[in-house]
């Protein structure tokens, strides 16, 4: 701890915001620090940390002062750390909160996630080492005059360098691209001469499929679902976790939601994403806070709670008059109907096909375009003439 520095917090020129991240409490070693909690942000240049309740409590150190980092796994009622070998502080270190040290490392402790992100946004910067290439000045100082004018020419250099910069950082990025896109390429094609000859085998008859087959077919299915699930790991927690999520679920329950008539029920949308994420499990809490965004983040779909209390997930095209008129037209055409049937017609969700079919059927009744016959037989629905 004796290597940071007292900081006001503003980032220099030629230096950039990298990742910030909420709830992070600092070690010296393996002691806790005598700081609260507080936010960490990683710049190109110095790692810096600022007090929540006290924005005027900030320290920073530069990154030329790692060695080497290593992620600690979290345990029971432990959080996930970033442990940070450090070099000895140098004779003409700025004053800090620690005077000394007598460990040589420091540990970063995640209280609200987001561990994995920061680990990889520090492993890229100490890797291209961005400090080196393009040293800081101090902060721009506000002024007027013949001093607003030389601030402001720096300004301009500052930001012709960073966009420079970036459209290096784009090259690279769409290069990596193309080389995972021709990777891809190669194993859609392995995939599809595979399934073809099992298809021909069994098709003529010829042959047993081999053990290898079944072995390399069985992976390639299970591999088939979120190739990247959000998870509070990777987004850390709150709001913003639930609106990448809400997004993610915005991509992938479009297509099944199509092919079950525009409406399935939270139980079996619960089901289906967490049958798609594997090992990266869904809470219900979690899913519901992210459905109920849909339509703040104006997604193509909507959280829908009925009376009943049976809460579903729709299209946005799939109106409340749209369904009304479907169940009308299907009970006047075949003069009765009960949930399940009605639910069957229209293709909804195979899970609850009596829970979903019964909540339109009760709708169109409580517009009074239906009436019901509850007897011993059952629940049935007939066009309301009165």
């Amino acid at each position: 701890m004796d290597r940071f520095s007292w900081s006001n917090g503003l980032l220099e020129i030629n230096e950039t915001l990298v990742i910030q991240q909420r709830g992070v409490r600092l070690y010296d070693g393996d002691d806790k620090a005598k700081l609260d909690l507080g936010v960490a942000l990683l710049s190109t240049h110095r790692l810096i940390w600022r007090d929540i309740k006290n924005h005027e409590c900030c320290i920073a150190m530069p990154l030329s002062q790692i060695i080497l980092f290593e992620e600690q796994a979290a345990g029971i009622g432990k959080s996930a750390k970033i442990v940070i070998h450090l070099d000895p502080a140098p004779a003409n270190k700025e004053p800090g909160p620690y005077q000394n040290s007598k460990y040589s490392y420091i540990k970063l402790s995640f209280k609200e996630h987001g561990q994995i992100e920061f680990y990889r946004r520090l492993t890229e910067e100490m890797t291209q080492k961005r400090w080196e290439n393009t040293p800081v000045s101090q902060p721009i100082p506000t002024g007027t005059g013949s001093q607003a004018g030389r601030t402001r020419a720096v300004g301009i250099v500052g930001i012709e360098r960073k966009i420079e910069e970036k459209r290096k950082e784009t090259d690279k990025n769409i290069s990596e691209s193309f080389e995972d896109l021709s990777k891809l390429m190669v194993k859609a094609k392995e995939m599809v001469e595979l399934s073809r000859s099992i298809a021909n085998k069994i098709k003529d008859k010829q042959g047993d499929i081999t053990e290898d087959e079944t072995i390399r077919f069985k992976a390639y299915l299970l591999s088939m679902g979120i190739a990247n699930p959000v998870t509070r790991e990777t987004h850390g927690s709150g709001t913003h976790y639930h609106m990448q999520l809400a997004k993610q679920l915005g991509d992938m329950l479009q297509a099944p939601l199509e092919e079950r008539g525009g409406m399935m029920a939270l139980t079996e949308v619960y089901c289906l994403v967490n049958r798609a994420r594997g090992m990266e499990l869904l809470s219900p809490e979690d899913l519901v806070n992210a459905c109920k965004m849909f339509e703040s983040l104006k997604l193509p779909l909507r959280l829908r709670v009925f009376d009943s209390g049976v809460m579903v997930v729709q299209l946005q095209s799939h109106s409340e008059e749209e369904m009304i008129a479907s169940a009308l037209d299907n009970v006047s055409e075949k003069g009765s109907l009960t949930a399940e049937e009605f639910a069957k017609l229209l293709g909804l969700s195979s899970v609850l096909l009596y829970h979903d079919g019964l909540q339109v059927l009760l709708l169109a009744e409580k517009m009074g375009h239906l009436c019901r016959d509850d007897s011993v037989e059952g629940l049935r629905f007939y066009p309301n003439l009165f």
